[in-house]
C-alpha cells in the first residue's frame, strides 16, 4: 500500500530543469513538477514517506505524489497516448520515439557503452571524452526519473551528453522509448556518435544474485549485439568495498556476463585482471583523474581517493568505445 501524509511546502531549496528539492513540514522531499505541476512555499501537498520510514539508504526524503494547490485539472502531453506507468495511480501519457517510426535495421557498429551502476556513468563519460555527441539512455534497474541524477546534469551542462532517453517504466527523458531497442535506434537513426547506457542512481538489490537492477544492462548488451551494435561493459570492480560480494569483481558484473555471455570489456592497464572476467580490452587509463575533475564522483560514499579503480574501470570502458566511434 502506498504511505501517503498531508502537509505543506515549508522551503524549496533546489529549482532545476524537471526536479525540485523541497521540504514539506520540515522533511526532505523531491517533486517531478513534469508530472505532479509546478510547486511553490505553502502548497498544500501529499506527499509519499514510505521510503523514509524503511529507512532506505537511497531514498531518505519524500517524493511528491499530489500538488492539492495547483496540481489538479492539469493537461497532459499534447497528442500523446502512450502511457508511461500505465495501469498505476502515476499513469500519464508521453508522446514516445516509436510513433514517428523508425527503419533503421541496423545500429552499424554504434558504440554503446553499458553501465550496471549510475556512479560508473560520470566516469565513463569522460573516458568517452569532449567534442562528440553522445545520447545518455535510461533503463529501469534503480531511480525510474533521469531529472533525478544530478550526474546527468554535470554531464549535460559540461557537454559530455546531449540528450537523454527515457526507457521503459523511466520517465522524465528528453526523449521516451518503450524499449532499450528502439532507443538505440533513434540514437543511431540521429547519428550520435555514441550511447551511454545505465540504470538509475540507487539500484535495487535483494538476497538474489540474480535480484539486482545492474541485471537490466544485460539486456542492452544483448540488444545492442543483436542489432549490430558494439557494446562495452563497464565492470563493477572495488578494493575498498568491505562486502565480499562487491570487493574486487562485483557478483552483479558476474550475473551480468553470465546472462549477456561474450561482450568487450574495457579494463584498466596494469591492474590483475580478477578470476571470472576472462578476456578484457585493456587501455591506458593514466590521467583520469584529471579528465574527471569536476564530476560528482562518489560510490556507496566512497570517492576516487578511496576507491580509485571502480572509477578507473568505469573510465576504461569509456576510453574502449571512443576507439569504436565512426
Amino acid at each position: 500500500m502506498l504511505s501517503l501524509r498531508r502537509g505543506s511546502v515549508t522551503a524549496v531549496t533546489e529549482r532545476h530543469d524537471r526536479l525540485v528539492r523541497l521540504e514539506v513540514e520540515g522533511r526532505p522531499c523531491v517533486a517531478y513538477p513534469g508530472l505532479t505541476g509546478p510547486v511553490a512555499l505553502g502548497d498544500d501537498v501529499l506527499v509519499n514517506i514510505q521510503a523514509v520510514e524503511l529507512g532506505l539508504g537511497s531514498g531518505g526524503f519524500d517524493v511528491l505524489y499530489a500538488n492539492l494547490t495547483r496540481g489538479l485539472g492539469l493537461e497532459g502531453e499534447p497528442g500523446a497516448h502512450v502511457m508511461k506507468l500505465p495501469y498505476t495511480p502515476l499513469q500519464h501519457a508521453v508522446r514516445h520515439a516509436e510513433e514517428n517510426g523508425g527503419t533503421l535495421q541496423s545500429l552499424s557498429g554504434l558504440p554503446i557503452i553499458c553501465c550496471s551502476l549510475h556512479s560508473q556513468v560520470a566516469p565513463a563519460a569522460a573516458g568517452l571524452g569532449e567534442g562528440m555527441r553522445v545520447a545518455y539512455v535510461q533503463v529501469p534497474g534503480g531511480a525510474l526519473p533521469v531529472s533525478f541524477s544530478d550526474t546527468v546534469r554535470a554531464l549535460r551542462e559540461r557537454g559530455l551528453v546531449e540528450a537523454t532517453v527515457a526507457v521503459g517504466a523511466c520517465i522524465e527523458g528528453d526523449v521516451a522509448c518503450v524499449s532499450t531497442a528502439s532507443a538505440f535506434v533513434w540514437a543511431a537513426e540521429r547519428k550520435f556518435d555514441a550511447v551511454l547506457c545505465s540504470i538509475g542512481p540507487g539500484i535495487v538489490g535483494t538476497a538474489s544474485p540474480w535480484g539486482h537492477g545492474g541485471l537490466s544492462v544485460a539486456e542492452a548488451v544483448l540488444t545492442s549485439r543483436s542489432l549490430g551494435g558494439r557494446p562495452v561493459l563497464a565492470v563493477r570492480y572495488s578494493e575498498g568495498d568491505p562486502r565480499e560480494r562487491h570487493h574486487g569483481l562485483s557478483h552483479h558484473t558476474q550475473a551480468v556476463l553470465a546472462v549477456a555471455g561474450d561482450v568487450e570489456v574495457g579494463w584498466p592497464n596494469g591492474l590483475a585482471v580478477p578470476d571470472g572476467l576472462g578476456g578484457v580490452t585493456a587501455v591506458d587509463v593514466s590521467g583520469w583523474e584529471e579528465a574527471c575533475a569536476g564530476l560528482p564522483l562518489s560510490h556507496m560514499g566512497r570517492g576516487p581517493d578511496d576507491d580509485p579503480w571502480f572509477f578507473a574501470a568505469a573510465y576504461a570502458a569509456g576510453r574502449v568505445a571512443s576507439g569504436h566511434v565512426a
